[in-house]
């Protein structure tokens, strides 16, 4: 077992750890060398054991598995973490990714893709869903608008401020001391600098840019 790849389960639930175990177990490069319950438990694991991989769950009390992929990043610890959970949603998915993930797979994975998973991130790869990379695409679609920021007037930027509010164009033009009219103007310039769709994107945008009211 000198070569195996030294993987950690980090997960609440038990019976998912007992299960991942039991599997993995029979793979005869894969070494399971401990488990953690939660995320600041998988820290203190991952440095004490020093695995190659770490399976990890996201959600989890305490510390959740995106706080402890920042923390194993701050203390530069070496292992390669492939989040396994049940959660696909993009405001769970991108923060996984950005904190140093390198993999991202369902809990309803097929056991035999699984152990291909934990052999290809430990081998430097970034393995990601499908439903994941195009989550990661739109993200970064969204921010190659930040170049464009720089060609909203102030007074666009505060329109855009204040959409990310859920104002309605009637209660910013209050706001803003303006007409209706001219803030739909204002509106419609912003889509077009920013290469938009609709308001609901442009607030996303000033989420992720910081452009509040």
């Amino acid at each position: 077992m000198g070569d195996a790849i030294k993987v950690l389960l980090v997960d609440d639930h038990q019976v998912v750890r007992r299960g991942l175990r039991t599997f993995l177990e029979v793979q005869d490069d894969i070494e399971v060398v401990g488990e953690a319950a939660d995320g600041a438990e998988g820290v203190a694991r991952a440095e004490e054991l020093r695995p190659d991989v770490v399976l990890m769950d996201v959600k989890m009390p305490g510390m959740d598995g995106v706080d402890a992929l920042r923390k194993l990043r701050e203390l530069d610890n070496p292992a390669r973490v492939l989040i396994v959970t049940s959660f696909t949603e993009q405001r769970t998915v991108i923060p996984a990714l950005r904190a140093g993930a390198a993999g991202y797979v369902y809990k309803d994975v097929d056991p035999d893709a699984l152990a291909g998973a934990i052999r290809s991130v430990h081998a430097g790869h970034i393995l990601l869903q499908p439903e994941v990379a195009g989550a990661l695409l739109s993200q970064e679609e969204a921010n190659s608008g930040q170049g464009r920021a720089g060609s909203l007037t102030e007074r666009e930027r505060e329109v855009l401020g204040l959409i990310a509010d859920g104002r309605s164009n009637r209660e910013i033009a209050r706001a803003l001391v303006l007409s209706e009219k001219t803030v739909k103007t204002h509106v419609s310039n912003i889509l077009m600098k920013l290469d938009l769709a609709d308001r609901t994107q442009a607030a996303l945008w000033a989420v992720r840019h910081g452009v509040t009211g």
